[in-house]
């Protein structure tokens, strides 16, 4: 559901206001210490670990500001968690590896191609491709297929701006999101749990939605190499997997795209994968999602909403059967 509120009715938080500042009070607490006296072994190892953890996610700040148009009144989901646990393939399978293992992505220079059936094809450095239009700060949930959702802070810009930009043609149905695989960046690429590089796609259409959020930062920063920096999407109303992440090149085609997870498991995973509670996993139930940095794995779990709760989108599917286009 797109949620239009006033100010007067929920409090919104700003960018400057949801932006963790974890490293920057332990930096001030650390300082006391040493004026106390009272510096120790083990405070240096964690400030050292707290060190590396914001090299790792990078501090640069992005200007944007919060869009009341596109936000939920849940509680946002702690910095610390989104980032530390993630589903990025590329950089290995358990949910810490990509933040452990993300380190190695190179994201500068970085550069994204826009071809196929375009009448204005178009190559952009990341620069440039910040730059093509206003960023906004948008709160969305992200639901996965596993049975987790968080809700984060995305900064970006509707894709439909890029779209407008490249013009595509009659022919164009579909677009076709291609992550970067580097085996010397991302070892999980050098494994064969998914045919690399990964490949995401949505209808011309869903991908026009205002919703669907071309992404470069998160909580008021660029994006973490873990969350998919330097460019990813973000399609709240479907499964967190159709959100490609670090995008090098996207192409609009006229056939609907081979996806990954399509390939992978064609059972398991559908083209359209929207958040369907009524529409199983075939080895788990999807009625129901654990909201993550909520009191741990014994937190009541929350009932899954259609489309994740934006109800905006049900006109794309009109006259479709969502069972069968899962």
């Amino acid at each position: 559901m797109l949620i239009k509120r006033s100010i007067d009715q929920f409090d919104i938080p700003l960018s400057s206001e949801i932006t963790p500042r974890a490293v920057f009070e332990s930096r001030r607490d650390f300082i006391k210490q040493i004026a106390a006296g009272s510096m120790a072994t083990t405070a240096l190892l964690e400030m050292a670990s707290r060190e590396v953890f914001a090299q790792n996610v990078g501090l640069q700040k992005l200007t944007a500001k919060t869009n009341p148009s596109y936000t939920v009144p849940d509680k946002t989901t702690p910095y610390k968690d989104a980032t530390s646990y993630n589903n990025f393939y590329e950089f290995g399978t358990d949910k810490t590896d990509p933040a452990e293992n993300a380190k190695t992505l190179k994201t500068r220079p970085w550069s994204v191609t826009i071809e196929g059936e375009v009448k204005k094809p178009m190559t952009l450095d990341i620069d440039a491709l910040t730059r093509l239009a206003p960023l906004e700060e948008r709160i969305y949930r992200l639901r996965c297929v596993e049975g987790w959702s968080m809700v984060i802070p995305w900064v970006g810009y509707s894709l439909s701006e890029l779209i407008r930009k490249v013009e595509p043609t009659s022919n164009a149905k579909f677009v076709e999101f291609i992550s970067l695989a580097d085996k010397a960046q991302m070892p999980g690429v050098r494994s064969s749990v998914l045919n690399w590089p990964y490949v995401e796609g949505l209808r011309l259409d869903e991908a026009n939605h205002p919703l669907t959020l071309l992404t470069l930062g998160m909580y008021g920063q660029i994006l973490p190499n873990q969350s998919g920096a330097p460019v990813r999407v973000m399609v709240p109303w479907k499964y967190g997997f159709k959100s490609a992440k670090s995008i090098v090149k996207i192409r609009f085609v006229k056939e609907q795209p081979r996806t990954a997870w399509n390939q992978a498991a064609p059972g398991e995973y559908g083209f359209y994968s929207n958040v369907n509670p009524e529409v199983d996993h075939p080895r788990w139930s999807q009625a129901s999602e654990r909201r993550i940095g909520e009191d741990g794995f014994l937190a009541k779990k929350r009932k899954t909403l259609m489309f994740n709760g934006y109800n905006d989108v049900a006109s794309l599917y009109t006259g479709m059967n969502l069972q069968k286009f899962f």
